[in-house]
């Protein structure tokens, strides 16, 4: 009977030791669980070092917001959020987006083209960006050719990016075709093509900057033709570096192209008898650009110009292109 109960004893004591293990390597594991906030400091004073390992800490399909908050310093790395890791937020800590800068020299000529050259991938839904910069400082007149170096590359849906410096030179920022992205009180520069994409975007209250001296179109559109809402540039400031009546408001990536310049400040960069231009074969006339009440020196209304009519503005708003079939509406 003694030993019977031993033998009871030490079969206990055995699963409890391997409870007690399994406890330790859970622990062990760098993983975090839902609705957290997560620290990244370049100089060692956080959870992490680098942006790419907080997100890598997210469990896959995460179902609640994970925030990872980036102390101040600049993280010269390539960074990734997959698609089965949505509801991530990156939010800078420093009094200004300028202060905590995402950047990397990627580069299309290098990593197999366009797509595959940017800073940040994000395919995540519901994806945040706040209070920081992302950028490509890659020297474009290094190669002869394939130059596209983009800061952003987003392909996820119900994106927001609020007070945010997006920088590149060639192609700095592509919606790509998931993406619904509303992006506000932010600051896009580059040379040319550099907002472009199939996806649907809002621009509201930002600054959109050509810094290339000769000037070049600002957007390239490929929004299919089932789609009714491309890109909306609204309320927002178009300013540049280039000289006088240099720089168009885009070109048509794709035939069907829809970008509308609504309620914005044109400056005097912008190329007033031609804003348009083609692109590809593909001709500016047969794409849907049109502006409404825009002002400024680069402001007009010619025949090269087409304005949406008064009765239309009602479904061109950013709550209208944002929508979607699920009724989202991320504009405050």
């Amino acid at each position: 009977m003694a030993s019977q109960t031993f033998r009871f004893l030490g079969r206990v004591l055995d699963v409890v030791v391997v409870l007690a293990m399994a406890v330790a390597v859970a622990v062990s594991v760098p993983l975090v669980a839902d609705a957290v906030t997560l620290t990244v400091a370049a100089d060692g004073s956080g959870q992490y070092r680098t942006v790419q390992a907080a997100i890598n800490a997210v469990p896959a399909n995460n179902s609640s917001r994970a925030t990872i908050t980036i102390k101040q310093g600049t993280y010269r790395e390539i960074v990734t959020v997959p698609a089965n890791k949505p509801l991530i937020t990156l939010q800078g800590l420093g009094s200004s987006p300028s202060q905590v800068v995402i950047v990397n020299n990627h580069s299309a000529y290098h990593n197999g083209g366009t797509f595959n050259s940017a800073t940040v991938f994000v395919y995540g839904h519901d994806f945040v960006a706040t209070n920081l910069t992302m950028s490509n400082d890659f020297d474009e007149s290094s190669v002869p050719s394939d130059q596209q170096a983009l800061a952003l590359h987003l392909n996820a849906d119900r994106a927001v990016l609020r007070n945010v410096r997006l920088l590149g030179d060639q192609d700095t920022f592509l919606a790509n075709a998931a993406a619904r992205a509303y992006v506000v009180g932010s600051y896009i520069e580059g040379t040319v093509d550099f907002i472009f994409g199939d996806g649907t975007l809002v621009v509201d209250n930002s600054d959109v900057f050509e810094k290339r001296s000769t000037g070049a179109p600002i957007t390239a559109a490929r929004t299919p033709a089932a789609k009714t809402y491309g890109f909306l540039i609204y309320k927002s400031r178009i300013r540049g570096a280039s000289a006088a009546g240099t720089t168009q408001l885009g070109r048509p990536w794709g035939p069907t192209a829809q970008v509308l310049y609504r309620e914005s400040t044109l400056d005097s960069v912008v190329k007033t008898a031609q804003p348009w231009t083609d692109m590809s074969g593909n001709s500016w006339k047969n794409a849907r650009f049109f502006e409404y009440r825009n002002t400024g020196a680069g402001s007009g209304t010619g025949t090269n110009r087409p304005q949406l009519a008064d009765a239309q503005a009602p479904n061109y708003t950013p709550q209208k292109y944002l929508a979607g079939g699920d009724g989202w509406n991320p504009v405050g």
